[in-house]
């Protein structure tokens, strides 16, 4: 009889077919998920325009997805560690893709907001519930660029929400947009069919038939012998969830992993659902404004797999350092008149830095946190830090509706990525490592 590390084994495991389709249905996941988030952004001119909508009022409006996206991380990411993140999943698809959809027919700002909010818990929900999931199958060699390359999705979503508002906006409303949001519910079916349940939370069930049928699909050479039992580096967590997260030497680089959480949300936010608006102000038409919003996701791409690739070679958290800081430098030189092809650069390079850096941000929690409690701990660094995410549009629309030189609305929203900075020089990932098998009792 033999007492298999599943943990090791996965950590070992040559990339294969399992890998890709895990990779793949997550990032079509977050794909949807991007797109259903910065759509408000898209539409936000028109809006506002049609409503009559106030910059405070807009902000306002553009704040209720995120609340929601707060509530949602906060609740789904810690159930999904008690009933499994399979079915978590399927639930916040089904409310932030069928919800979406309802937005289109909203008549008014409030049954508009009601739905982005409604919509936003299954947003928030989702995220910290596909990252733990591809964080747990990844190779440990590739595992932060696999992350990235999944949590790029959310820049590819960005992409075709403010591409499809450049072709579809004028010709068919603000509302068509909002009904391609269907496209994830119809695949809801393929999702439950092809996507695995954490591995480790079937060990937690007993269920170690599951296990060994997965685990072999993880590592194809993987040969089981009667009587081999899987164990996990670290016993699951007893007690209030939330406070292991504080235990065992973690309590500061918590508190700063959501700190920093908080920062680039803030920027992120601000950034998505207010940058064709300033740039509109500034005297470029809406389609150039929504073509800016495009190269700051396309930017996120570059920026999330790049730092993916370097963070499985150096310390992610020195990455992420570096990261906030060149997000802090490109957006305060936003706000200073350019030569287009600059503009243009600086805007990728906010992308890579903010988007790019939120990717980077999960792949880095995903790593800190034991198995056992990594959705709690994304779910909690991802909610606490969607109250940045919340504080992003309001600021955007206090700055705007007090008319300050446009240079001043960038420098406002560059200012949380120096904090950032300062905050990850605190998060010590010596001190994530799951404890040795002899001391777990194992």
């Amino acid at each position: 009889m033999r007492n298999l590390d599943c943990n090791a084994l996965i950590d070992e495991a040559r990339f294969n077919p399992f890998h890709w389709r895990v990779l793949f249905w997550c990032a079509l996941i977050i794909i949807f998920d991007g797109y259903d988030l910065v759509i408000y952004g898209v539409v936000l001119p028109v809006l506002m325009r049609e409503w009559g909508l106030t910059p405070l009022q807009a902000g306002a409006l553009g704040s209720y997805a995120l609340f929601g996206m707060m509530l949602g991380a906060l609740f789904f990411g810690s159930l999904s560690d008690r009933i499994g993140r399979k079915k978590v999943i399927a639930v916040c698809v089904i409310l932030f893709s069928g919800v979406t959809v309802l937005n289109g027919f909203a008549r008014n700002p409030t049954e508009f907001g009601l739905c982005r909010f409604v919509a936003g818990l299954g947003i928030g929900g989702v995220m910290p519930n596909v990252v733990a999931l591809m964080s747990e199958y990844a190779p440990k060699k590739i595992r932060s660029t696999l992350v990235a390359i999944m949590f790029s999705g959310y820049s590819v979503g960005g992409m075709l929400s403010a591409g499809l508002g450049i072709v579809l906006l004028p010709a068919f409303g603000w509302q068509s947009v909002f009904y391609v949001a269907a496209i994830p519910l119809l695949l809801l079916p393929l999702i439950l069919k092809h996507l695995p349940e954490s591995v480790g939370f079937m060990l937690r069930q007993g269920r170690e038939q599951e296990a060994r049928e997965v685990l072999q699909q993880v590592e194809p050479g993987f040969v089981p012998q009667a009587g081999d039992r899987f164990v996990q580096a670290l016993p699951a967590a007893t007690g209030a969830p939330v406070l292991q997260l504080f235990r065992q030497g973690r309590a500061l680089s918590t508190l700063m992993l959501w700190l920093a959480f908080f920062c680039c949300l803030l920027m992120v936010y601000a950034l998505n659902s207010w940058l064709p608006k300033l740039m509109t102000s500034a005297g470029y038409g809406l389609g150039s404004s929504l073509m800016f919003l495009l190269v700051l996701n396309f930017g996120a791409i570059f920026g999330a797999v790049g730092g993916g690739w370097i963070g499985d070679r150096l310390s992610l958290p020195k990455v992420l350092v570096g990261f906030f800081v060149m997000a802090a430098l490109s957006i305060s030189l936003l706000g200073f008149k350019s030569p287009s092809p600059l503009l243009y650069a600086l805007i990728a390079i906010a992308g890579a830095s903010t988007i790019g850096t939120q990717i980077l941000a999960y792949a880095c929690v995903a790593q800190f946190y034991p198995m056992a409690m990594r959705s709690t701990g994304l779910g909690w660094a991802s909610g606490i830090g969607r109250s940045g995410a919340i504080v992003g549009p309001l600021l955007g629309g206090a700055l705007v509706a007090v008319e300050l030189p446009l240079h001043y609305n960038f420098m406002a929203f560059a200012l949380p990525g120096a904090v950032a900075a300062l905050a990850m020089c605190f998060v010590y990932p010596r001190r994530a490592g799951a404890l040795p098998l002899a001391e777990a009792g194992v």
